[in-house]
């Protein structure tokens, strides 16, 4: 690609043709503020929070959708960008609730980390401020309208990482809103729940209902791991406090799913603390008895004992092997061996065509 030299708050750079101002200016260290703008969404300047002064430009422009051009200049934090940026934020504060000190957010909501920067208290724009009611219908997540700030990322994320296109923006002017179809039900749209909208969301407008009460995020462990539910291998991090679980988030580099998730990955991780989970081995010497603990020698004995003589007693075909997708190749490919090697059966067969 073609060579483009631009200047950005008087620092020179060698930039790339079709790049915009944001993605030049972070690849060389230098922080434009954004809202709407995510790397894994396609940019569409919704917020106006990251405008910038571009010479011979009439009016600021955003910088997450304006392409650097030949001999452009730019300035990020010029007095005028700056007074503009206070007043884009004090605009979304007038329709906020200032609930810092009790939202699951605090910490980790960007609107907040703004406010701070640029010492905002309170608005000088009062008036009229949308009250919609907390909506904790579905299974897996709370929706709070009221912290929306209509950046439209949820929307995005739904559209163009899951191809889903559940929601989007409905009604006009200071009613809008984002919703489904006719405002319905999230369970009643075409929803998959994958939570890849809780994710990408800014405030504390989406929060999963497991992840809440549970503690700020500074108090969680990050820890990088598998999804245990099918073979494609998606990673993501197991937010972890005291040892316990607490939430999931997209781990953005991963290779297979970059970053991506389904209902399984995001929800499903419940199953690790519930209380009917088997932490030892349990074995049943007859039928209709009772489970009773053992150690791990005595189940495996016990379990190759009954293969032994189920297989004597009616033959090898009495036998089969189902493997799981959330195994490794290797420790499938162990199990085929041992059905064909050892208990002389072909049965074998994979949940993964269930």
């Amino acid at each position: 690609m073609n060579k483009v030299n631009v200047t950005i708050d008087g620092q020179k750079i060698q930039a790339q043709a079709g790049q915009t101002i944001l993605e030049v200016a972070e690849s060389v260290g230098i922080k434009i503020p954004t809202l709407c703008h995510h790397p894994a969404l396609e940019p569409i300047g919704a917020c106006r929070v990251c405008l910038v002064e571009v010479a011979r430009q009439r009016t600021l422009q955003p910088s997450c959708t304006f392409q650097v051009t030949e001999g452009m200049e730019v300035l990020t934090h010029s007095p005028k960008v700056e007074e503009a940026r206070r007043f884009v934020l004090e605009l979304i504060l007038s329709d906020h609730p200032l609930d810092c000190m009790t939202c699951e957010q605090a910490g980790n909501c960007e609107l907040q980390d703004l406010a701070y920067e640029y010492g905002i208290q309170q608005t000088r724009f009062p008036g009229v401020q949308h009250e919609y009611e907390v909506d904790e219908s579905n299974p897996f997540y709370v929706r709070d309208y009221n912290k929306c700030i209509l950046c439209r990322r949820c929307v995005r994320a739904c559209n163009e990482l899951n191809g889903v296109e559940a929601i989007g923006v409905i009604q006009r002017g200071f009613d809008s809103k984002i919703g489904t179809a006719f405002d319905g039900l999230m369970q009643d749209s075409v929803c998959e729940f994958c939570g890849m909208c809780t994710e990408v969301c800014p405030t504390g407008a989406l929060v999963p209902k497991m992840r809440q009460h549970q503690g700020r995020s500074w108090e969680f462990t990050k820890v990088a791991t598998t999804c245990p539910y099918c073979g494609v291998g998606c990673q993501f991090y197991l937010n972890v406090k005291d040892g316990r679980i607490v939430d999931v988030t997209s781990k953005w580099n991963a290779p297979a799913n970059h970053g991506w998730t389904c209902v399984k990955g995001r929800f499903g991780w419940d199953f690790v603390h519930h209380p009917d989970r088997l932490t030892k081995p349990m074995v049943r010497r007859e039928k209709g008895g009772e489970l009773e603990e053992v150690t791990w020698d005595e189940a495996l004995d016990f379990v190759a004992s009954r293969f032994g003589k189920i297989r004597e007693q009616y033959g090898p075909g009495a036998l089969g092997a189902l493997s799981s997708a959330k195994c490794t190749d290797e420790e499938n490919f162990a199990v085929q061996k041992l059905a064909r090697g050892v208990f002389g059966t072909n049965n074998v067969d994979h949940c993964a065509r269930l």
